[in-house]
């Protein structure tokens, strides 16, 4: 199991939609932290200690943006998530990785494995790659395909 002892942060404010990601990644390993708003994520970003999150851009009308910059500047990886496809960030993060809702483990398992790598960086692009070079490095194209391969069960 790829997500195996690693402890990651999740961000969404569906709970419908939070539950069902935290089941993928408990099921493969993971210890998940799931909170619903942005100032739950700034507490968790602050407070807590995490080698991967997953952050829905929209909070109940509010930017994620703000826990990215201070997951950021703790070293701690992460990935956009969005149910309307590839956002425009801000500048500073205009390279991060953004996943297309519903969620696919294999995508959300190569993005994590590929964030251990020591040459990726967060709040900006790795020297002298790019953009471009940044994405191939995280293994995935930036809007992910939209069937999810686990049956969601409401």
């Amino acid at each position: 199991m790829p997500l195996s002892g690693k402890r990651i942060l999740v961000v969404e404010d569906e709970p419908i939609i939070a539950f069902a990601l935290e089941d993928m990644l408990l099921e493969d390993g993971a210890d998940v932290v799931a909170v619903g708003s942005l100032e739950e994520g700034l507490d968790q970003a602050e407070a807590g200690v995490f080698d991967f999150a997953i952050l829905d851009i929209n909070l109940h009308g509010e930017k994620s943006y703000p826990i990215a910059f201070r997951l950021g500047s703790k070293g701690v990886r992460f990935v956009f998530a969005s149910g309307y496809g590839d956002a425009e960030h801000p500048e500073e993060l205009a390279h991060v990785t953004t996943l297309t809702k519903p969620y696919v483990l294999a995508d959300i398992r190569n993005i994590a494995v590929a964030a251990d790598g020591p040459e990726l960086s967060v709040g900006k692009p790795p020297q002298g790659g790019g953009e471009r070079h940044r994405k191939r490095l995280w293994g995935c194209a930036c809007v992910l395909p939209l069937l999810p391969t686990t049956p969601l069960s409401i």
